[in-house]
Formats: C-alpha cells, sequence, structure tokens
C-alpha cells in the first residue's frame, strides 16, 4: 500500500489523522460489545438476544477496517477524501471514474463489516 499521505482511487482516501479517529470508533465500538454481552450474560437475559450485538460488532468493524485500509466509508459514498489535512478537512474527488472505485471500496468495506458483525453474533451464542 501507499503511503498514508497519498489519495490513491479505491485505495486510500484517508491519512494519519482521520485514520486515528476511525480506529478509536473501532475500539468504543468493541468496547460496547463487551459490555453488552457482558450484561446480558450477567442478567440471564435468554441467549438469542446476543443477535443485538452484530451491531457494535460491525461498528467496530468498521472503524478498524477503515484505519487497517486507509479507507473511510462515508468519505467513499460522498466523494470525498482527506490524507494531508486535519480531521474533518476535506476535498473533492473530481473525477467520476474515481468516485466510482471509491463507493465500491466503500461497499465492500460495509460488507465486510457486515460479515464480521454477524460471525461475532452468531459466535457469541456458543457462549455458555
Amino acid at each position: 500500500m501507499a503511503g498514508s499521505n497519498e489519495y490513491i482511487p479505491g485505495m486510500c482516501n484517508i491519512g494519519p489523522s482521520e485514520r486515528r479517529m476511525r480506529r478509536l470508533g473501532g475500539i468504543a465500538g468493541s468496547v460496547v460489545t463487551v459490555v453488552i454481552l457482558g450484561l446480558l450474560i450477567h442478567f440471564d437475559a435468554p441467549t438469542w438476544w446476543r443477535l443485538i450485538l452484530i451491531i457494535p460488532a460491525a461498528g467496530a468493524a468498521t472503524g478498524f477496517l477503515q484505519d487497517r485500509l486507509h479507507f473511510c466509508v462515508g468519505f467513499g459514498m460522498k466523494g470525498i477524501y482527506n490524507v494531508i489535512n486535519s480531521a474533518g478537512v476535506v476535498d473533492n474527488v473530481e473525477l467520476e471514474e474515481y468516485r466510482l472505485k471509491d463507493k465500491k471500496k466503500a461497499q465492500q468495506i460495509v460488507i465486510y463489516s457486515g460479515l464480521i458483525g454477524l460471525a461475532v453474533g452468531l459466535l457469541s451464542l456458543l457462549i455458555p
């Protein structure tokens, strides 16, 4: 992968400051997932309620994948990027070809995140 200070269509649309924000989101989603699981187990909730973990686990996966892949789903869908500025400062993707590549990558991350969330939810059903 190229350095995190260069926009590459469908490959890299965020730099270090934006990646940090996504990583923190992944951590927060993970904490929420674990806390909810702990509460469900502590209060002896019906096992199938654990499927609610799909949502925060998918959110956590989204954050971590965006950080690791140097690619923001929201930016990809909106046709913007930020690889060198402070978090929140964005530039527009001008070429339609590049915008389409970014949207495709964003959709892939959403699918992967959903599958990871589903896996976490299903695996949680195996915990006694």
